[in-house]
């Protein structure tokens, strides 16, 4: 898309994975919209078509009418093969089936399984140990001499080591959690994914069941105090959890509850070196950094998009949708919608009222969110007091993604103590 794009150009580029490795052409689509046509009808080569909802009422409003815009059958944005894909797989029998491809009923009773090891009891008596992890990397980064790759050293494997910790798994198992989460959320990044087509898609999220399909049966048999075990013995109207659906849960608990911190994490760090005013004066003031993480996540917001389908005739925004067409939430222009945030892409760290949309809103916002906001906190809060000087050592690489991303490698050189 070249710069002063039309809108069209604009709609096709909300699916287009390279836009999002390139924030200055995004934001450059998504404001153009937001301004033109923020309900905008998208015909995007190899996929589907849809709407891009663009403003943050627009999208706040879709989640709050959560029967009236349903994520079945399409809760992601994905290839019109993918599509094709998923549907021959429902046809024969089970598929996945998680948190965001459920609706009420079932995602209500099955969103409970594990919401107590997400309320704020469990996060008090989580927080040593998550302290404890935060010193651990930033001492790593002592050990690398002043010079690392931040995401790849550092980042993707902090919050990974807390969710697998929570979930049980076997420290020797992490890594190959890491590669399959990157190739399941980097499936549109020649880096990261496993492979071109839909069916290589498909199985690194097939290894991802085979393997939970194997700690299912070994929680069952031998019940354990954490979350994996609580997955596998949960029970829903006195019946266990299908293997699909627990393997399921264990996939949305695994992957986006590590990937998307990381990626807060690591475009937060970014954004102090790029707003060295602002890292000065979060560092003269530590009780700021509440809402730096706050801004932090909006400024990254690692989820892209969800996708909701009209179960009936409605409008938003005053355009009219038709019962069964689909629609897609952006929440990166929801983010830098003018007309709810203060120049909105200045980098604040102060910011406040921040009224984000990344973590969702309604009854889908974010399960992990206040774990997201603790392990970027207690990050920060041990890496700034030891900080003497960062800077980039070369240059940022942004995943391609339509779903989950951020940062694939920073490369900084600092002082630290």
């Amino acid at each position: 898309m070249s710069t002063n794009p039309t809108v069209e150009e604009a709609g096709r580029a909300v699916a287009d994975p390279a836009a999002y490795a390139d924030e200055a052409r995004l934001h450059e689509a998504l404001t153009l919209l937001r301004r033109e046509d923020p309900v905008h009808w998208v015909e995007a080569p190899g996929y589907n078509p849809f709407w891009a909802i663009t403003r943050h009422a627009d999208v706040m409003e879709v989640e709050r009418n959560n029967t009236l815009f349903v994520n079945a059958p399409r809760p992601l944005l994905s290839t019109a093969e993918l599509d094709a894909l998923r549907a021959a797989q429902r046809a024969r029998g089970p598929e996945l089936r998680t948190l965001i491809h459920m609706d009420d009923p079932q995602h209500r009773v099955v969103r409970a399984i594990g919401a107590d090891w997400f309320r704020p009891r469990a996060m008090r008596a989580l927080e040593p140990r998550v302290r404890e992890l935060a010193k651990r990397y930033v001492d790593r980064m002592v050990e690398y001499g002043g010079a690392c790759d931040f995401v790849t050293q550092v980042a993707v494997h902090y919050p990974l080591y807390v969710i697998l910790s929570l979930l049980g798994l076997p420290e020797s198992d992490f890594p190959r959690m890491l590669k399959l989460t990157q190739e399941l959320f980097g499936s549109s990044d020649e880096e990261m994914r496993r492979g071109e087509s839909a069916s290589e898609q498909m199985a690194a999220l097939l290894d991802f069941f085979a393997y939970f399909r194997a700690l299912t049966e070994s929680r069952r048999a031998a019940p354990t105090d954490d979350l994996a075990s609580a997955i596998a013995n949960a029970r829903v109207d006195g019946e266990p959890l299908s293997d699909v659906d627990t393997a399921s849960y264990y996939v949305i608990i695994a992957t986006a509850g590590h990937d998307t911190t990381s990626a807060t994490i690591a475009g937060g760090l970014h954004a102090l070196i790029g707003h060295p005013g602002q890292l000065d004066r979060l560092r003269d003031d530590p009780g700021l950094l509440p809402t730096a993480v706050e801004e932090m996540i909006r400024w990254v917001t690692p989820v892209k998009e969800f996708m909701r389908t009209a179960t009936a005739d409605t409008r938003i925004g005053g355009v009219p949708i038709a019962e069964g067409e689909a629609v897609l939430l952006s929440y990166p222009s929801a983010n830098r919608d003018e007309d709810v945030f203060d120049d909105p892409f200045r980098f604040d760290v102060g910011r406040d009222p921040n009224r984000h949309l990344a973590f969702g809103f309604g009854v889908h916002f974010c399960l992990g969110a206040a774990l997201a906001r603790m392990e970027t906190r207690a990050f920060f809060a041990e890496l700034l007091p030891r900080l003497g000087s960062i800077e980039l050592a070369g240059a940022p690489e942004l995943t391609a993604t339509t779903f989950v991303g951020g940062l694939k490698h920073l490369p900084i050189r600092y002082t630290l103590t």
